[in-house]
């Protein structure tokens, strides 16, 4: 399934149940059509259908399934690419399959009328160019993706597919590589019935199956092997994490959180002064970066960035990120950065609080974010206001912006925080530096024993510092 850096024009093919509305058929689809560019590839059109189900074992109604043939030179139907000697079970399987498939052609419902596809094709199928390649927006069973392939002449992705992708080529760190690796290999193991061979491998020796194993069997166990190797080795990069998490325990974090593209990347930029890749591309990051808030702040105020979420995102990549996203889970604060300017944002911001939930971060505080609102008209701002009171307004490209949420962060901790006076002898060494680099110091003085520093911080710090260096009130 892996897909060639060669640049191929592709087609997008959408499935419109009844419960999805064209606005969100569309959405979805122009979603989809930015993660395929993001890989890299040309669409040159889309077809689209409604249907009662997406579990058919052809996806699309038999006339739809000629109209994808148009664009990609294949036969339409699903019929063999190439005659092979099979099994009798296996010749067995394929009369099934194909009773499955003529009943699904016999329920198919009525494609979209004339007008209704001229709203929905965003393309016009009349100048037609050649498609090398069919990405589905939704997530296909082995059978599917098999007929769907036999039908096109081509090869298919699904959602899922092309979204391992983009996560493999953009993984840097060791644990983003690892989970983006086990993420693949459980997507591509059930798909292997559709294209490895059933021979038999040479015959078992002690504790063989004496026929020998198939080589569909073999490759499923080298594919469990491996998986099982990878999560022993992310699980040791993990306890460092954790180490590394428990250092940071006493400090003040806050995590940015949000759908894909939202602008986080560039929030942390702008509030660090760190080189995070910033790129107009979905999943750019996937890497946790950790970085205090510059200028400075006292107490210091750590930054995480956190890899974006996105609709339908596959299960096995949220379980693999979820070391990744326990960044967000010990967050102090949570900053839900959303694109105001994306129609869309608040079905975005839905599908950020279910991953939240999934990983059980529901109960961290958070602060909502509208960013881009350069974007906006003032009017809509206006509205916005309106409906979202308590959020924050910002455009990562203004100064007073910035500036603004960085003292919103900083009443929010401070609130929790007590003012208390320290004394420290002069004949304690380096108990100023220390307080100076973790607290907040409102006021100093001096007489002949010492530093008398007026400081705002956390109870939990105040207690650290003074049994760390034995100092009263």
């Amino acid at each position: 399934m892996s897909i060639h850096s060669v640049t191929k024009n592709a087609v997008l093919v959408g499935i419109q149940l009844s419960s999805v509305r064209d606005e969100e058929l569309q959405s979805s689809l122009q979603e989809l059509k930015r993660l395929v560019t993001t890989l890299g590839y040309s669409v040159v059109g889309q077809v689209t259908q409604r249907r009662s189900s997406d579990k058919s074992a052809s996806v699309l109604g038999e006339g739809k399934l000629k109209e994808l043939a148009e664009w990609t030179g294949g036969p339409g139907v699903i019929g063999k690419l190439f005659e092979k000697k099979k099994s009798k079970a296996a010749l067995k399987w394929d009369q099934e399959s194909d009773e499955e498939t003529a009943e699904d052609l016999e329920d198919e419902i009525e494609s979209i009328d004339g007008e209704d596809s001229e709203n929905l094709h965003e393309l016009s199928t009349q100048d037609k160019k050649s498609a090398q390649i069919v990405i589905v927006d939704t997530e296909l069973s082995p059978s599917q993706l098999r007929n769907l392939e036999k039908a096109a002449g081509v090869p298919v992705l699904d959602r899922t597919g092309v979204i391992i992708e983009i996560f493999s080529r953009h993984a840097r760190t060791k644990a983003a590589r690892l989970q983006v690796e086990i993420a693949r290999l459980a997507y591509v193991a059930p798909r292997l019935r559709e294209t490895g061979g059933n021979e038999d491998r040479g015959g078992g020796g002690v504790g063989g199956k004496g026929a020998g194993e198939t080589s569909l069997e073999l490759d499923k166990r080298r594919i469990r092997d491996r998986i099982k190797e990878l999560k022993l080795e992310l699980a040791s990069i993990g306890n460092e994490h954790q180490q590394r998490r428990a250092r940071r325990e006493q400090e003040i974090s806050v995590a940015l959180v949000g759908y894909t593209n939202a602008g986080k990347s560039s929030l942390m930029r702008a509030m660090t002064g760190s080189e995070v890749l910033v790129a107009d591309k979905l999943f750019a990051t996937l890497d946790t970066t950790v970085r205090p808030m510059y200028p400075e702040s006292r107490p210091k105020v750590l930054i995480s960035d956190t890899v974006g979420f996105i609709k339908k995102l596959p299960h096995d990549l949220v379980a693999s990120f979820k070391s990744t996203l326990d960044e967000a889970l010990q967050a102090s604060l949570l900053l839900f950065v959303v694109d105001a300017s994306d129609p869309a944002f608040r079905s975005h911001l839905e599908v950020t609080q279910s991953v939240l939930s999934e990983v059980g971060a529901t109960d961290v505080p958070r602060l909502m974010v509208l960013n881009k609102r350069d974007q906006l008209s003032a009017e809509d701002q206006q509205k916005l206001s309106v409906e979202f009171p308590e959020a924050i307004f910002l455009s990562t490209r203004n100064k007073e912006d910035l500036q603004a949420l960085r003292n919103r962060i900083m009443s929010y901790f401070e609130s929790n925080m007590v003012d208390e006076d320290l004394f420290i002898p002069y004949t304690v060494q380096g108990a100023i530096g220390e307080v100076r680099s973790k607290l907040r110091v409102l006021s100093e003085s001096y007489n002949e024993m010492g530093v008398i520093l007026k400081v705002r911080s956390t109870p939990e710090n105040l207690e650290i510092i003074r049994k760390k260096f034995i100092l009263k009130k």
